[in-house]
């Protein structure tokens, strides 16, 4: 079976948006808010349903917000830390801040862009000798001027007068790059160090067709809005888990337990080819009754993470709750919404994501299930033997 690699995720969000100003409202830039949801978030959303092992955000220009908001916290299993600039040091320099804590290569990512690049590939690949620019196509952002003047030379990236492509703003960085290249100083990563880079070829580009948008430019910020929605709005699965996905045994906790039901892989593999956002929500109350801990929780759904991505399926998030009336763990004792048949979870996902209720679906297995769907308007099956077969039939009757 072929490893996953351990790569970290770095975001840089450290810019002013001296470009966007009068749209920030003394917010950093990415913390704008389209259709209700943080652009920072969308990132998060996105780039976590892969499984990288940290997330790293550098902050910057009204940085206390960020770090006030995410630091320390859990997305999909991965935790993010987040520092913020004593100084301005620009994208070069602020990668400087991580020198001691990232030790994986790393994917770097600009907190102001996104390009919706799959990246299962790169956990799979045995090695990756080269650091990696992923590029776009110049349309329509003749504003940028962060390296839009670049073409590729046996799949290297070339400095060119023609503006072919550009930095989409994604780069695959190995573990050195921060200690051989970037100084302790004030530089930017794009006018400072990369042009560099690549006239000594240190740098192979792959070319992008997905979607991009940068914000950093009051038209693209004005279209953010309408065409993230139409990006990001989405049809979207929830399942139950145990009895659901996998067989239920009883306190499933450890990936030896973990046994797909028949047909799971085929539901799951066609509905990423349909586009649909996949969900997870899960009682977990052997959680707060101490039949297993929340670390073992972890430890499984990190497996399960590692593995659906060498398949192409990822988990856009993953709700769980321990709550549980007769929990022995004290914390966790109680009734609550975030318990199906409350709505809790799928609460919280409608917070972080923009979901197409009227073509999304739930599976389940229990009445608690049904309930939980009946209250956030989503339709409801009970899970049938073929689950590949159910899913087919759902998607016809949801047209």
């Amino acid at each position: 079976m072929l490893k996953t690699k351990k790569i970290d995720l770095v975001i840089l969000a450290g810019g002013k948006g001296t470009r966007v100003s009068k749209f920030l409202k003394n917010n950093p830039k990415p913390l704008l808010k389209f259709n209700g949801i943080s652009f920072l978030q969308y990132l998060i959303n996105h780039f976590h349903k892969f499984p990288f092992q940290n997330t790293y955000i550098l902050a910057g220009y009204r940085g206390n917000k960020i770090f006030q908001k995410y630091n320390n916290k859990i997305f999909n299993f991965i935790r993010i830390k987040c520092f913020v600039e004593k100084k301005t040091l620009g994208t070069g320099g602020a990668l400087s801040i991580l020198k001691n804590h990232v030790k994986n290569d790393f994917v770097l990512i600009n907190g102001d862009s996104i390009l919706l690049e799959n990246l299962n590939n790169l956990f799979t690949q045995k090695k990756i000798k080269d650091n990696l620019i992923y590029l776009t196509k110049t349309n329509n952002y003749n504003s940028n001027s962060k390296l839009s003047n670049l073409s590729l030379f046996k799949n290297y990236v070339k400095l060119s007068k023609n503006k072919k492509y550009m930095n989409a703003g994604i780069y695959f960085l190995k573990k050195n790059f921060i200690k051989n290249q970037i100084p302790v100083n004030n530089c930017s990563l794009e006018d400072d160090i990369l042009p560099k880079l690549i006239l000594r070829k240190k740098f192979r580009g792959i070319i992008s067709k997905n979607f991009f948008l940068d914000i950093g430019t009051p038209t693209n910020y004005r279209n953010a809005g309408k065409l993230l929605k139409k990006v990001f709005k989405r049809k979207s699965a929830f399942f139950d888990r145990d009895g659901v996905l996998n067989y239920d045994t009883g306190y499933v906790h450890n990936i030896k337990k973990f046994k797909l039901l028949p047909n799971v892989l085929k539901s799951l593999k066609y509905l990423v080819k349909k586009n649909f956002n996949l969900f997870l929500v899960t009682n977990q109350a052997g959680i707060g009754k101490k039949k297993f801990t929340l670390n073992d929780f972890f430890n499984l759904h990190l497996t399960l993470k590692k593995n659906f991505s060498r398949k192409g399926i990822n988990f856009d998030d993953v709700q769980f709750s321990p709550f549980h009336k007769n929990s022995i763990i004290k914390k966790y004792r109680k009734v609550s919404n975030l318990r199906k048949p409350g709505n809790g979870m799928i609460k919280k996902i409608n917070k972080k994501f923009l979901i197409d209720t009227k073509k999304s679906f739930f599976i389940g297995d229990q009445k608690k299930d049904q309930l939980a769907a009946k209250k956030s308007n989503l339709y409801f099956e009970y899970v049938k033997p073929n689950l590949y077969k159910q899913t087919l039939e759902i998607l016809k009757k949801n047209k």
